[in-house]
């Protein structure tokens, strides 16, 4: 089962239908979502492949006493509704165009968020990448929603094609409080569980690579370093050197693994990082000079 039908289960199983306005608030949002649409004969059809979906809708629809048709053709649930039983809901050249039927309290407008999400909303599996989309039936109502969401403190995006409008969240604290404000509390903890490992996977592999870089760094340096202070060893260079430099230089040759800071700890007369890397470069100068 994806995480998208187990979110869709858990919010199947909130059979609070007690507050009519609520019921009517969530059925709205089915009807408004990309799954829905309206025929020449007035009949409003929705479609989908859940099982508990299509039960949830069809509780929606019999808490408010709507006479509606539940049909099976292969795997696709279909409930069908004569625009009659719904009076209440304004459609427009066979479009449901909102003006204020949405409820003015906060829970109503969770309970319509939730409506939407369930007809036709979707979320990727957390452990790959953060993405919520929810598939709007028409453009009329696409940017009254991401208004509606945003005042709930939902700052959703929209992407508008051929095929689809729709809204949708590609961080994961966004998605989080999305779910916290349909109700999925369950899938906020999954969520959240996910997001958490993920990070701190991300996070160590960052130091690793951080770390790796600095090695390779650090070797690659070493490597030039020597190069030079063996030519200078062949070309009878070396031992015309000042003192301070032949000293480093033997300390590099001796252990060319090591950080200049720990090279610096090694002389006679210890000197920090900045000090063991001039008097490096210095020896690389004279090298490149022969």
């Amino acid at each position: 089962m994806s995480f998208s039908s187990d979110i869709k289960q858990e919010l199947n199983k909130n059979s609070n239908l007690v507050n009519k306005e609520i019921v009517k608030q969530e059925l709205l949002g089915y009807l408004l979502s990309g799954n829905t649409s309206i025929g020449k004969d007035n009949k409003i059809k929705f479609s989908t492949e859940s099982d508990y979906n299509i039960n949830r809708f069809s509780k929606l629809l019999t808490n408010l006493n709507i006479n509606h048709q539940i049909d099976i053709t292969g795997k696709t649930f279909f409930i069908t509704i004569k625009k009659k039983e719904i009076e209440w809901l304004p459609i427009i050249e066979n479009k449901i165009v909102l003006t204020d039927q949405i409820g003015k309290k906060e829970e109503e407008k969770r309970a319509f968020i939730r409506g939407l999400f369930m007809g036709a909303g979707s979320v990727n599996n957390p452990e790959n990448k953060y993405h919520l989309e929810i598939i709007v039936a028409n453009e009329e109502n696409l940017w009254m929603v991401k208004e509606l969401l945003e005042n709930l403190g939902i700052h959703i995006k929209i992407l508008q094609t051929k095929q689809k409008n729709s809204l949708y969240l590609k961080e994961g604290e966004e998605i989080s409080r999305f779910l916290a404000l349909i109700g999925a509390n369950k899938a906020v903890m999954q969520f959240e569980d996910i997001r958490v490992q993920r990070e701190m996977r991300g996070k160590v592999n960052r130091i690793v690579n951080c770390e790796s870089a600095n090695l390779n760094k650090t070797i690659n340096a070493s490597i030039e370093q020597i190069a030079a202070i063996r030519k200078l060893k062949q070309n009878g260079k070396f031992n015309k050197l000042d003192e301070n430099l032949k000293e480093i230089a033997n300390l590099r040759l001796e252990n060319p693994d090591m950080p200049l800071s720990e090279l610096g700890k090694l002389l006679k007369n210890p000197i920090g990082k900045s000090g063991v890397n001039y008097r490096l470069k210095k020896i690389m100068e004279i090298a490149n000079e022969l």
